[in-house]
């Protein structure tokens, strides 16, 4: 090989040499973002959890194997047009994933520019259950959807036996699907939101009064609360003084009441005295070594100050979405992958310049952390931490929670895969696999007022008209439904039957009848139908009989008057003899069927002899009797 082949073999090794190092060298700082609330309930907690997770993945040897995690963290102010314009300023750090944000609105804004640039979105408090991956397949949520906790709500109304409620919620993404999921999750239960009540998004005092006051016209008493995290608790303070905190009232809350509960370090009495009997569900967090170390850790740094907040699940599933990037990373470094970002043709054109957005880089192995992230599996503060193929938390647990005197009582626990029991889902899991309706229990529940005793759930509300009964007026038996000569009682079989069955409903029915005709003749049964059916009246009582036309536009109760084949025999009957049989018959009607009786004895000796001459057996002959 001459000079010039050795020089380029020297030239092509170095080159290769020199790629590898290239492709192959390891970050000292890998950078990622964060964007919350952080003057919030849930914002305060995950700040603190957030920072704790990248202090001890930095400290641990065992994991990215010396690379450190930096977290750049933006303010949202709980504003989408904030929210946005610091996801921008995030993503020109060249982050390799966003953490957040906390609001789904927000989430929804942010989750369009992940997409576009190619950069994973993993929120630890965004429940609205239209965060779909097959709309931003850059979203990975490490808490749970709301679609897991509308079902435990809507198995909770069942349980108890309600089929209409009330449902309060804040107006915006997170209120409306939220709500919009009970509904499609009621309708399997032959059960329904009757009334919807939105509050604007920055409610007060007045909004709440004024809403407040208007369900007091309603029949339903069980009311869903899904609103944002209210420290105040203000919806609550408000009914209390509106009398709606009693008896005849159900008040069920969604995961923000709790969440609340349990950011307070302290509860006063006032606190819990206008929560009384309220029931609310909490994201199930098992117990477990881990979560006890970090909640002592927690209270220390309470006492020095450095904490403002008891820690809350969502606080829990912050830290554990550090730790589920940080292993990401690691797996993505260790299978040779570089963080590099590039500009993007489309984002480079005339109106993008304009708009500054050439400065935007995409971040070319997104797609390969994003594999990584959904394949994490491990054991965190949260219980086992692993994604569904909807890029959900795999898990959809939750505890039932009864506020009861001073304390915050668990009364049971919800599984999407085991409904409701008395012991944690880890625990069933661990045991039997198949769960019946009949195995489905909670514990003792202390309800609005201190009753024990489940609540009907229903009133007739002040302003209820009462319900228009129309009843045939008739001129032929009267014996069935009439009206009292001279008077406007109305009165008859029909109407004591009605009577009868009104008392089985266990609340007062207000109701007046209407006569249909003018009682000298008999007026047209379909036409009265058909006044129930175009809401002219609500019910029918009377003789109506059952036919197919005019069951296809009214429902009908099942009969209560049906003849069939009967036996009409008088009340007092003779007295009994052997001879009682004689009776129904006339002697000369008995000497008529005596002859009928000899003349068919006779044609049957004459069939028997004739089939014996002819088969001239035995078996034969008593077949053939049989048959005749």
């Amino acid at each position: 090989m001459g000079h010039l082949g050795v020089l380029w073999l020297f030239i092509l090794v170095k080159w290769v040499f020199l790629s590898s190092l290239v492709c192959c060298k390891k970050p000292d700082v890998v950078n990622i973002g964060a964007i919350f609330t952080f003057n919030s309930v849930i914002g305060r907690a995950a700040k603190l959890a957030m920072e704790t997770a990248v202090d001890d993945v930095n400290a641990n040897p065992g994991i990215m194997n010396g690379t450190k995690l930096r977290l750049i963290m933006q303010d949202a102010n709980c504003s989408v047009f904030l929210g946005s314009t610091e996801a921008f300023q995030i993503i020109e750090k060249e982050v390799a994933a966003i953490i957040g944000p906390q609001s789904s609105a927000i989430a929804h804004m942010i989750s369009v520019i992940a997409n576009g640039l190619q950069v994973p979105l993993v929120s630890f408090a965004a429940t609205d259950p239209t965060l779909s991956s097959l709309q931003f397949p850059y979203f990975v949520r490490t808490t749970q959807s709301d679609s897991y906790q509308m079902a435990a709500m809507a198995d909770l109304i069942e349980f108890y036996g309600w089929k209409e409620i009330i449902a309060i919620f804040i107006d915006d993404d997170y209120g409306r699907n939220g709500i919009s999921a009970l509904g499609d999750q009621l309708v399997k239960k032959m059960a329904k939101i009757s009334h919807k009540l939105p509050l604007p998004v920055g409610f007060g005092q007045n909004d709440i009064i004024d809403l407040l006051n208007k369900s007091k016209f309603l029949s339903p008493r069980v009311y869903v609360v899904h609103v944002n995290l209210d420290p105040r608790l203000r919806i609550f303070t408000i009914a209390n003084k509106l009398q709606m905190m009693t008896s005849n009232y159900v008040w069920l809350a969604t995961d923000w009441l709790s969440t609340t509960l349990d950011s307070f370090s302290t509860m006063n009495h006032i606190s819990f005295h206008v929560l009384q009997g309220v029931v609310g569900l909490r994201q199930h967090i098992p117990e477990s070594n881990k979560k006890k170390d970090f909640v002592s850790r927690w209270r220390k740094l309470q006492q020095k100050g450095l904490a403002s907040s008891a820690v809350n699940s969502y606080g829990f599933f912050a830290y554990d979405t550090v730790w589920a990037v940080a292993h990401s990373i690691d797996k993505f470094i260790r299978d040779g992958n570089n963080f590099t970002f590039s500009f993007s043709d489309k984002l480079v054109d005339k109106k993008s310049i304009e708009m500054q957005l050439n400065t935007l880089k995409v971040f070319d192995n997104g797609d390969v952390l994003l594999k990584k992230l959904l394949q994490t599996n491990f054991s965190g503060l949260s219980g086992q931490v692993y994604f569904s193929s909807d890029q959900n938390i795999a898990s959809g647990d939750y505890d039932v929670i009864n506020i009861d005197g001073m304390a915050v009582r668990t009364v049971g626990y919800w599984s999407n895969q085991s409904g409701f029991s008395v012991l944690p889902p880890e625990v069933l899991k661990m045991g039997q696999n198949n769960f019946s309706s009949a195995e489905q229990k909670l514990q003792e529940v202390t309800w609005p007022g201190g009753n024990t005793e489940r609540p009907r759930g229903w009133e007739i509300a002040s302003n209820e008209r009462p319900l228009r009964i129309v009843v045939p007026y008739r001129v032929s038996f009267v014996e069935f439904v009439t009206k009292v000569h001279d008077s406007h009682k109305i009165q008859g079989y029909c109407i004591e039957v009605f009577t009868e069955a009104k008392k089985l409903v266990p609340y007062y029915v207000p109701y007046r009848f209407e006569l249909f005709g003018d009682g000298q003749s008999n007026p047209n049964y379909y036409q009265l139908v058909k006044m129930v059916s175009n809401d002219v009246f609500d019910a029918a009582v009377g003789d109506i009989a059952i036919v197919k036309d005019r069951t296809k536009i009214v429902d009908f109760s099942q009969p209560y008057i049906g003849t069939g084949l009967v036996i009409v025999a008088p009340i007092n009957n003779a007295k009994s003899s052997a001879w009682v049989f004689l009776q129904p018959f006339t002697v000369q009607m008995w000497g008529v069927t005596a002859s009928a009786f000899v003349v068919i004895a006779v044609v049957i000796w004459i069939l028997e002899h004739r089939v014996n001459d002819a088969f001239r057996g035995p078996p034969k002959r008593q077949l053939i009797t049989m048959f005749l």
